[in-house]
């Protein structure tokens, strides 16, 4: 059984499908139980990659609606 992913490398994954269009500026990035699920791990540990990807600037949470991408803009 492979081993779980760290909430580190979750962060990564989700950065990485946001760089490829997976998830473009603006969209909702799936619900904490439905990434829960993806990576089978827990809801903290989701909590925690989103943390690190709110802290690097690269999606931002709606209190009652989910957790969005920035948009980046080039200049």
């Amino acid at each position: 059984m492979p081993r779980r992913m760290t909430y580190r490398q979750i962060a990564d994954d989700i950065a990485a499908r946001i760089a490829t269009g997976e998830y473009p500026p603006e969209s909702k990035i799936p619900s904490y139980s439905e990434l829960s699920q993806l990576y089978s791990v827990s809801i903290a540990t989701v909590q925690r990659a989103l943390l690190v990807l709110h802290a690097k600037g690269v999606v931002y949470g709606e209190p009652g609606r989910g957790v969005y991408v920035k948009r980046h803009d080039d200049s």
